[in-house]
């Protein structure tokens, strides 16, 4: 019987920065000792299933490409689990991206099944280079490229960080690559005798890093005194609209949660051009709206009247996203969204089960011998907590601002196209030259702000 000792592990929400990553961010493979306890090697794809070759930004190594890509689709895999925990009228927001980052770290030290698990659970066997270390390379290269300063008034941040028992000693290997890689330095606590002093010193260092946005990621009860090891992963956005929003333009308007129930909520207008697609034969609109620096962006999603976004979301996958995304040109829209503001927080543990990643959470089959030092295989994962937070408002996303709320008249143009999002709506947020996904959500009921 294996021991109890018990590992958790934390994703949280908000985003990169490169000043940890600068050393390696033009180095080549063999510059870096990345050798893992275990190697898992993806047997050769179908060709049947092999996904239609699409072109990649230049200059970008193709592996980190198709990491962006593998990311995407363990994210709308995600989502649509989360989509099925939640009723229709419940907001949804997480950062896919941070999940899967602190879910490559918890690779480092796995082996045999629970490595496999890993690796097709977050789609890292999709990537044509097929040994499983070389994933941490990939992930190197694309933090690299997506969290270097692009725009002086977008802040992209991310912090990763292992805490681990201060009576135990880790794999030498396992934190060399950890803080190679990912940045994530390993700090001491004192899990056996005071867990929940460590558990406010892990909760304090989150909310540092996201300038106090993400406070309380882990519960009370949820470290105790067999926990050996936590890693985090935060990530946090900061961003100004290109095109932003006047604020004269605040008017008091209806927002239809369902057919039985609508609030009164701020909307914003603007009249300008975006990147915009009318998918008549799929019923939804597609309005992409542009953060200063043009690299970042948020994709909106709205449905249309009396299409339900539950059919939206159960048919989206990489492909269709892609595709969608692709059709967008740029169009005058009269775009009117609302003021909001969603948090969420939930346990990822019975949604990655789900999607079978099975052994990493059980005591008896879960194997880490690539952890501690001695190699034993004792250590299992015991949860996982991520918490996600996003305010959208006139300024940007995450920019504070007072604005009082004013009804404003609108000039007629027969020639631009509409966008209410008076109703629910899908989110993303995304680096667009890679299209990867840094959060994704669904605004479902803005009226408790």
């Amino acid at each position: 019987m294996r021991t109890t000792s018990c590992w958790l592990l934390l994703a949280l929400l908000p985003l990169l920065s490169s000043a940890q990553l600068l050393d390696i961010c033009s180095a080549r493979p063999k510059d870096l000792a990345l050798e893992p306890h275990c190697v898992y090697r993806s047997p050769d794809p179908d060709p049947d299933e092999a996904d239609e070759p699409t072109p990649e930004p230049r200059p970008v190594n193709p592996r980190v490409w198709e990491l962006s890509k593998a990311n995407g689709r363990f994210a709308l895999a995600l989502y649509k689990q989360m989509a099925l925990s939640r009723t229709p009228d419940s907001n949804i927001f997480m950062s896919p991206l941070s999940i899967s980052t602190a879910f490559a770290m918890t690779k480092l030290g796995a082996c045999n099944q629970t490595l496999e698990q890993i690796m097709k659970v977050f789609q890292f066997d999709t990537i044509k280079e097929k040994t499983s270390d070389m994933i941490h390379f990939f992930f190197a290269k694309l933090n690299c490229r997506l969290y270097r300063k692009k725009d002086k008034t977008t802040l992209l941040v991310s912090a990763n960080r292992l805490f681990g028992d201060k009576s135990l000693y880790f794999n030498e290997t396992y934190q060399n690559i950890s803080e190679t890689v990912y940045g994530a330095k390993l700090m001491p606590l004192n899990f056996k005798t005071n867990p929940e002093a460590a558990r406010i010193t892990i909760n304090d260092w989150i909310s540092n890093k996201t300038e106090n946005r993400i406070q309380d990621t882990l519960p009370s009860g949820a470290l105790d005194s067999n926990t050996v090891l936590v890693l985090v992963n935060t990530i946090y956005f900061k961003g100004l609209w290109k095109n932003k929003f006047p604020k004269d333009s605040l008017m008091a308007s209806e927002f239809f949660v369902d057919d039985s129930r609508n609030c009164e909520i701020s909307m914003m207008y603007q009249e300008t051009k975006f990147n915009y697609k009318d998918l008549r034969e799929e019923k939804v609109q597609l309005l992409e709206m542009p953060y200063r620096g043009d690299d970042i962006t948020m994709v909106i999603i709205l449905p249309n009247k009396g299409h339900p976004l539950s059919q939206v979301e159960q048919n989206l996958d990489q492909n269709k996203l892609k595709s969608w995304l692709d059709q967008m040109r740029e169009t005058s829209v009269s775009v009117t969204v609302p003021r909001f503001r969603v948090e969420d927080s939930f346990s990822l543990k019975d949604k990655l089960q789900q999607m079978g990643l099975t052994d990493l959470f059980s005591a008896d089959t879960a194997s880490l011998p690539g952890i501690l030092e001695d190699g034993s295989d004792s250590l299992f994962i015991s949860d996982a907590y991520h918490k996600a937070f996003l305010e959208v408002n006139e300024e940007g996303s995450e920019a504070a601002a007072s604005t009082a709320v004013v009804a404003v008249g609108r000039s007629l143009n027969l020639d631009r196209e509409y966008f209410l999002a008076d109703h629910p709506f899908l989110v993303i947020i995304r680096e667009s030259t890679l299209n990867t996904l840094l959060f994704v959500g669904r605004v479902a009921d803005p009226c408790q702000q």
